[in-house]
């Protein structure tokens, strides 16, 4: 059976107060969202290299405990920032402020700034990628050894699209994968997914496909469900959060869901 669409918003915590980043993520549960996300940077991305930006992790537990609803992640964290034991044992802590609602988005990592200004190695993408495959056994093993432990077997998303690599980690860890793109490049990643999966014995099904869309993209989010998307991502910039287009996506989410019913 095909999973249910979910629909999630990403608020950067980016160019904004804190207080706006809090505001954005309670109209986004108010409006519906199922998943609300910030992303893993230290300066922003986009606009003013040097403008306003909040840590992750520290802004996750605080909107963990603001909200009541919807599942809370990072899209991703960058695995290289964190020692895998600490990060585990950051994301059980999260995952009880919240309830039970933490999502453990990953990626290897890639904004060389980032690195170079809080001293961590930025290495190669291949040596990035080696660390992060090695450090989810370490994840969870971890969180076998916590007391408490986690509420829940908390789900992992991995952010990426390279097919020697991320992929297959994929496949041998996650319960989501976050990917971009038009159909045609989802489906040709989606289908390298599907092999690695089968490589090792694993049901692809599984795994939950996640997209980022445009803010009325429709006709290519259908598209996009009928090969096999079904966690569909809008990117919210702030200051401003503008939140005018979820309840047009929540409302495409219940109609999917109920065809499908």
């Amino acid at each position: 059976m095909s999973k249910p669409v979910r629909i999630a918003v990403q608020l950067p915590p980016q160019h904004s107060e804190y207080r706006d980043i809090r505001s954005a993520a309670l109209r986004a549960e108010e409006t519906g969202a199922d998943i609300i996300y910030i992303w893993d940077h230290f300066f922003p991305l986009f606009g003013d290299a040097d403008g306003k930006h909040f840590e992750c992790w520290t802004t996750l537990s605080s909107l963990a405990e603001a909200t009541s609803r919807a599942e809370l992640g990072v899209l991703v964290t960058c695995f290289t920032y964190r020692n895998p034991h600490l990060l585990a044992d950051m994301a059980r802590t999260v995952d009880h402020i919240s309830d039970g609602r933490l999502i453990l988005g990953l990626g290897s990592g890639w904004f060389e700034r980032d690195y170079r200004e809080y001293g961590y190695e930025f290495g190669t993408a291949a040596g990035r990628l080696r660390a992060l495959d090695a450090g989810l056994d370490v994840i969870k093993t971890r969180w076998e050894r916590l007391n408490p432990p986690p509420t829940r077997r908390i789900p992992i998303l991995i952010g990426g699209g390279g097919e020697k690599m991320t992929l297959p980690i994929t496949a041998r860890h996650a319960d989501s994968w976050h990917s971009f793109g038009e159909p045609d490049v989802f489906r040709h990643k989606s289908g390298v997914l599907d092999r690695a999966c089968r490589d090792i014995g694993r049901d692809p099904a599984e795994i939950e496909r996640s997209i980022t869309v445009g803010e009325d993209g429709f006709e290519t989010a259908d598209r996009l469900a009928e090969l096999g998307a079904s966690q569909f991502v809008l990117h919210v910039n702030g200051p401003e959060f503008d939140m005018s287009p979820l309840g047009a996506w929540t409302a495409w989410r219940d109609d999917r869901n109920a065809g499908a019913g």
